[in-house]
């Protein structure tokens, strides 16, 4: 029986002694960062032959393979992709377990998630809103950034949990739809149009303003495009931007089009200041998803925290 506590230590072999192997595990998940085995030798400040010695003590301990040796490329075997998610899910909970235990000493709670810019900014606050009220003595950090900067704060164990847009691999995350929204092609009110409008390639004679690589707002137009073998390229001109705000002030003076999420630009919609184009092949729907890493300790105050935020 192998029992896992990161940090801690493993049980194992028919014995069931004890061996500490946590600084073995940050060897492991450092070669598997690097896929390198000099390379994760220099970032420890360790020699390749220790490197070496601590993967081979895992693989024995675990009875199999960990990695994949093919001439100068390193990957990993199916058993090392287990432990590799299972490691990095122990270590997230380990410092969020030291981040609960000095709150209980000081006697608040700090809740530390990440949104994207359209769902912090247009999407969420109404449901924040009622959240921040009913937990009067909690604290919050609400950090900002796009879908593949907060996979990364996530695995890196930063945030507790996300509300992302766009496509991404789920395998390492538990996942609920939080909510979906329409994806729609947007100008402003005055845009004159190069030529009659009825589809996506009538579009491409227009500049495009778009947000950066990473951004789940772009990378849905880019899949959509995808799979009408067109790409963000085929446009006459691109305007790449970090910030939505400023896509929708430029589209509101007339720099170009954009493809956004309807929620962003609700009210200028409304308004009548910007307005939607109508396309005949671009009809998309998309989730945004609530996310935390799989298998985490902590996955039901997670659960019961999306619940919450869904409520009416």
């Amino acid at each position: 029986m192998i029992n896992i506590c990161y940090g801690l230590s493993i049980n194992t072999s028919e014995k069931g002694e004890t061996i500490m192997l946590d600084f073995r595990m940050e060897t492991f998940l450092t070669v598997c960062n690097d896929m390198n085995f000099t390379h994760a030798a220099e970032h420890l400040n360790l020699t390749q032959p220790a490197v070496s010695q601590h993967i081979k003590h895992l693989e024995k301990t675990y009875g199999t393979e960990l990695f994949i040796r093919d001439k100068k490329k390193l990957r990993l075997t199916p058993a090392g992709e287990i432990l590799r998610s299972a490691l990095e899910t122990m270590r997230n909970d380990e410092n969020t377990l030291k981040k609960r235990m000095q709150e209980s000493i000081e006697e608040k709670k700090v809740l530390t998630f990440g949104v994207t810019m359209t769902i912090g900014e247009y999407a969420i606050v109404p449901a924040l809103s009622r959240f921040i009220k009913t937990h009067p003595d909690m604290d919050f950090h609400i950090r900002y950034g796009n879908t593949q900067t907060l996979l990364t704060y996530l695995h890196e164990g930063t945030i507790d949990f996300a509300i992302v847009e766009g496509y991404f691999s789920g395998d390492h995350y538990e996942t609920r739809v939080y909510k979906t929204e329409e994806y729609i092609a947007v100008s402003s009110v005055h845009h004159t149009f190069s030529k009659p409008v009825h589809n996506l390639r009538d579009l491409t004679s227009e500049r495009l303003l778009i947000r950066e690589h990473g951004s789940g707002t772009r990378a849905i137009l880019t899949k959509t495009l995808a799979l009408k073998n067109m790409s963000v390229k085929d446009f006459r001109h691109l305007v790449e931007i970090e910030n939505i705000h400023t896509i929708v002030t430029l589209l509101k003076e007339d720099c170009g089009i954009s493809f956004l999420y309807k929620a962003a630009v609700e009210q200028e919609l409304k308004k009548g200041t910007l307005v939607q184009i109508p396309l005949s092949d671009f009809m998309v729907m998309h989730d945004f998803t609530f996310l935390w890493n799989k298998d985490s300790v902590f996955s039901q105050e997670y659960e019961s925290i999306f619940h919450e935020l869904c409520k009416n």
